[in-house]
């Protein structure tokens, strides 16, 4: 009997370029190299749909998915990053204590950002209708870190907390379609 999963793959390493938007950023060369590892993994063989956020790293990403395995990608908006257009480009070291008083303090706005749980909420519905959609075979979401880390926090049952995301860029998780509950933390691409 075979057990379709869910598999929660994020976009690997970005070109970092404060001048575009966060959401227009590409894939680095080492990201696109990565993706194309991971594309010929066995992880993926049995997968029949790829859905992606709108950012075009994500579509970067997905796009070398599906080609390798001749598929089509679809886009959900609601897949997409918190939103953090409030504050736009953040240098690292900024960023990462926004990011950490986003998971902090779930229940609030962080510099005008999109709440961690109002995003939690949006993803996690979004997920469930695409799953709930999918017929046969395992299904690919591409996607980014703060979502994957929200998502696998609601589907484990665990609080929102920053310990559950992933170490760095271009990690999956996978969980069966039955019960979409994580069989796995975070593992990398390649």
């Amino acid at each position: 009997m075979r057990h379709d999963r869910l598999i929660f793959i994020t976009h690997p390493e970005v070109v970092v370029d404060p001048k575009r938007e966060v959401t227009d950023w590409s894939l680095s060369e080492t990201g696109r190299a990565r993706v194309a590892r991971f594309a010929a993994s066995a992880l993926l063989v049995n997968v029949t749909r790829v859905w992606s956020s709108a950012e075009r790293k994500a579509q970067e990403t997905a796009d070398i998915l599906s080609a390798y395995h001749g598929l089509t990608v679809r886009i959900e908006p609601d897949l997409g990053e918190n939103d953090r257009s409030a504050t736009g480009f953040l240098p690292p070291q900024d960023f990462e204590a926004a990011a950490d008083a986003f998971f902090a303090a779930p229940d609030q706005s962080h510099l005008g950002w999109e709440t961690a749980r109002d995003a939690q909420t949006r993803i996690t519905s979004a997920v469930r209708r695409i799953c709930a959609d999918h017929v046969d075979g395992d299904l690919a979401l591409v996607s980014h870190g703060a979502v994957g880390t929200l998502l696998l926090c609601a589907l484990s049952g665990l609080p929102i907390d920053r310990a559950h995301d992933q170490p760095h860029q271009g990690h999956y998780w996978a969980a069966p379609l039955s019960t979409l509950t994580p069989e796995h933390g975070w593992r990398a691409l390649s």
